[in-house]
């Protein structure tokens, strides 16, 4: 185990840091890791290297880390989307008020007609590409949402290092797929409750309505007490309080599994429910986040690149990936472009919002891997969304260059002091 996971960030580390010379975020190049270190790239290469490094029943660690990591990653996630509301609150009552009704819009526009080119594509790929026992539906759905999916984390980076953050099409963007990716997830909970086809429809009611429970417990309940708790708090979060709340993301995670949805679920409900405080947002940051997002993720990104096969582009497996890398493309790009006009943005603005929603990136890959151990779709279709989700994210940042070239740094910012302005 110790010599595959020292593979494994070694790979992570040379391809984020070859990438970063192009302008991609660092979280891109271990995305590629996951893939490379798969049976296409490596296992092509040196067949009998990759057998004898990761052969199927050496992989249980591996796995084991992989999924402690995407339990903690959501949950911090959830956590960290209190940066829209800092975003949001750097503008006037007025504005504020209206950018989130132009991000709402946004976000229902960017789910829409993703959606419903992954609901058109459903009956050409379900034949084909879908596990043995699912039905039309669940598989169907499942395409459609994840087609929806936008990277907040990826796209919060890529904003911050560019310094679009405060500009216009930065703001809307930022708080359209925070809104898109709690509905994306509400969504998912709803396929992969429909979809366990072991579980009776009596027993799927109670589960929905327990799920129901413990999100009032947690927001009516646990959210307000810690509120109470922590108010007023000068001094740094005790270390006890950050492993009671790892234990609570732990215990809720465990509970959305027990209730057939997947754990994932449950430690991001659990991080969105916590009380948007400074102090507990930088333990959290300085306490886990290295391990997760150094050690423990790049663990979930290979062990998800090795369940990718080559089997997916084998007859028609090719024009498929192209028909699902264009529908992913149009109708995020359409959608944003579109939502950002109706937010009365200029055209190349709008463009910017449409680039910034086509960013997939690690929320992508933890859905499909969400999809892939729920059954809901077979190693095939996840390879060919594996492949998508890489791809639309290395597009964001081109585009943005291409799109702000010619404007200097100064007319970017102004763009969010006038977007009341309708430029």
């Amino acid at each position: 185990m110790i010599l595959q996971i020292l593979i494994i960030l070694l790979t992570a580390r040379g391809l984020a840091i070859i990438l970063r010379r192009f302008g991609q975020p660092p979280v891109i190049g271990e995305m590629a890791a996951g893939f490379v270190l798969g049976p296409i790239v490596f296992g092509w290469l040196m067949p009998d290297w990759h057998q004898q490094l990761f052969a199927p029943d050496g992989l249980r660690e591996i796995n084991g880390l992989g999924q402690l990591g995407l339990v903690l990653f959501m949950f911090l996630m959830g956590a960290e989307l209190r940066v829209v509301e800092h975003a949001t609150a750097q503008a006037a009552g007025r504005v504020a008020g209206r950018q989130w009704r132009d991000a709402a819009q946004l976000a229902g526009l960017s789910l829409l007609l993703p959606m419903l080119a992954g609901l058109a594509l459903a009956p050409l790929l379900y034949p084909g590409m879908a596990p043995a026992g699912v039905t039309f539906w669940p598989f169907a759905l499942f395409i459609g949402t994840a087609l929806s999916v936008t990277a907040l984390p990826v796209l919060a980076r890529i904003l911050t290092e560019r310094n679009l953050v405060n500009t216009a099409p930065g703001q809307l963007a930022l708080s359209a797929a925070a809104i898109g990716d709690v509905v994306a997830w509400l969504m998912l909970a709803v396929v992969l409750s429909v979809s366990t086809t072991a579980t009776s429809g009596w027993q799927s009611a109670i589960n929905a309505a327990l799920l129901v429970l413990l999100c009032a417990f947690l927001f009516g309940v646990l959210r307000p007490w810690l509120a109470g708790a922590l108010q007023g708090r000068t001094a740094p979060v005790p270390l006890s309080t950050t492993a009671m709340l790892l234990m609570g993301a732990l215990l809720c995670a465990w509970l959305t599994e027990r209730l057939q949805v997947h754990a994932a679920f449950g430690a991001f409900i659990f991080g969105l429910c916590l009380p948007r405080d400074n102090h507990l947002r930088e333990a959290l940051q300085r306490r886990l986040e290295p391990l997760v997002l150094l050690v423990l993720m790049p663990c979930f990104f290979a062990y998800a690149g090795l369940n990718t096969t080559s089997r997916a582009f084998a007859r028609t497996g090719i024009a498929i990936l192209f028909l699902i890398l264009g529908a992913a493309i149009a109708g995020k790009i359409v959608a944003g472009t579109l939502g950002a006009r109706f937010a009365r943005l200029p055209w190349r603005s709008s463009l910017m919002v449409g680039a910034l929603m086509n960013t997939r990136g690690v929320v992508e890959l933890v859905f499909l891997k969400v999809g892939l151990d729920a059954g809901v779709i077979g190693h095939e279709m996840f390879t060919v969304l594996f492949v998508t989700a890489l791809i639309t994210t290395l597009m964001t940042s081109p585009l943005l260059s291409w799109l702000m070239r010619g404007n200097t740094a100064d007319k970017t910012a102004s763009t969010a002091r006038s977007m009341g302005d309708g430029l």
